[in-house]
């Protein structure tokens, strides 16, 4: 099984491909795609499509893995976030590889146990789980592992199925809005 995982950015897109043959877990590549401020926004877009599409013609990955959208105060930055998701989720789509999405919390929570893990927690493991001798550069590189190995992870776990909603909302009461275990908005 090979996994394409992305960390999607205008300036810095990151991404890695993770394969597990025979129980072995190992990188095939890393890297990132580096715009500059300067660039105009089509032109950021058009090189951030045009090289994971290269990526995606050389690794004929299974599957593509990609961090969801960070909602933060600025608009315009998630505005733009979402251009570039756009157009890695239409390189993906163009070459038919199924698209699978994860929050920073999930990624955090499946490579060091706890959605709230800082970047370099998230390189330590990626580092150990890849048994790596040095870390790839930047955080976005690393991240773009972490996407890979949590959509395997998750891939590789059987579906919980519940029988019933009630089933369902008992197992998970921080679902509920207003029990006491749910996060209040």
């Amino acid at each position: 099984m090979t996994i394409l995982g992305v960390d999607p950015g205008t300036l810095t897109t990151g991404y890695g491909i993770i394969e597990l043959t025979k129980g072995t877990l190992s990188v095939l590549s890393c890297d990132a795609v580096k715009n500059e401020s300067t660039d105009p926004m089509p032109v950021r877009l058009k090189k951030i499509f045009e090289t994971l599409s290269l990526v995606m013609d050389q690794f004929n990955p299974d599957m593509l893995a990609i961090e969801t959208a960070f909602y933060g105060k600025n608009a315009q930055s998630a505005l733009k976030l979402g251009q570039a998701r756009g157009v890695i989720l239409l390189a993906a789509v163009k070459k038919n590889i199924p698209t699978h999405e994860y929050s920073p919390r999930e990624i955090k929570k499946a490579l060091v146990g706890h959605g709230n893990a800082s970047k370099q927690q998230v390189q330590y493991m990626i580092q150990s789980q890849l048994q790596l001798k040095k870390l790839p550069k930047g955080f976005d590189t690393t991240d773009a592992l972490a996407v890979a190995i949590c959509h395997l992870q998750r891939s590789l776990q059987p579906a919980k199925r519940y029988v019933s909603w009630e089933a369902f909302l008992s197992s998970h009461p921080e679902k509920i809005r207003h029990h006491p275990k749910a996060k209040q908005a």
